[in-house]
């Protein structure tokens, strides 16, 4: 009995968490839509911190995971106000982002061994490169190293938490491997948008894919906590 209550109150909590997460995340599109700029910048970095602070609060067996995500969420919070901000700051959103996924592939590493199962790596690989076969012409000549590193970071992290659920088949790993998933969906299309075929719905796509990464990434530290005895 006191396993289900428990399991009930952090069922109960992830979903506050959730619908703070996403009251922020929809005023900080409002902003963007809208003339309402002070509300971007408030909300955007909000959303992520919700997140952060879900995670901090969320009961886990497995502190060096948690501690992985909320330094990955850190680092997304400096990347969303380095791209948020007016002048053209997209290289230090990058490198946030970059060191991010990193903080993600180094805390995934701790629920299974790098390339624990070789098929969602060539999977990403595939998808990976045909998102830079679209890019390519259109990136700067100085952002072509940067952008390719990036890619293929953000592709290791996404197929590594593939590779997790496939050697653990458990919600937590589910969790993740959906949210790595969110994330390529949403730098995709941020790039695609950016570089080579910018379209009007771009900015909510972006911005709902990225938050739906992040959540689902964060929520992924509270399913792995352990049972309390029946």
């Amino acid at each position: 009995m006191q396993g289900s209550k428990g399991a009930g109150v952090q069922r109960q909590s992830s979903s506050i968490w959730l619908i703070a997460i996403a009251g922020a995340a929809l005023a900080a599109i409002a902003g963007a839509m809208m003339p309402w700029p002070w509300l971007h910048y408030v909300a955007k970095p909000a959303a992520t911190l919700l997140v952060w602070a879900m995670v901090a609060c969320a009961p886990s067996s497995e502190r060096a995971y948690r501690w992985g995500v909320m330094a990955g969420l850190a680092l997304s919070t400096l990347g969303d106000v380095f791209l948020m901000l007016p002048s053209d700051w997209f290289v230090f959103g990058l490198g946030s982002f970059l060191l991010a996924h990193i903080a993600y592939l180094l805390a995934l590493s701790r629920r299974a061994r790098l390339f624990a199962a070789a098929w969602p790596f060539l999977a990403y690989a595939v998808l990976a490169g045909a998102v830079l076969s679209v890019l390519w012409p259109h990136l700067p000549g100085e952002l072509r190293l940067p952008v390719v590193v990036y890619v293929i970071v953000l592709a290791a992290m996404a197929a590594q938490a593939a590779a997790v659920w496939w050697r653990r088949r458990d919600a937590a790993s589910a969790l993740a491997a959906w949210g790595g998933l969110s994330f390529v969906m949403s730098d995709a299309t941020l790039a695609i948008d950016r570089f080579a075929l910018p379209f009007a719905a771009a900015s909510a796509a972006i911005l709902l894919s990225y938050w739906l990464a992040q959540s689902l990434i964060g929520l992924s530290v509270s399913r792995a906590a352990p049972m309390q005895p029946q």
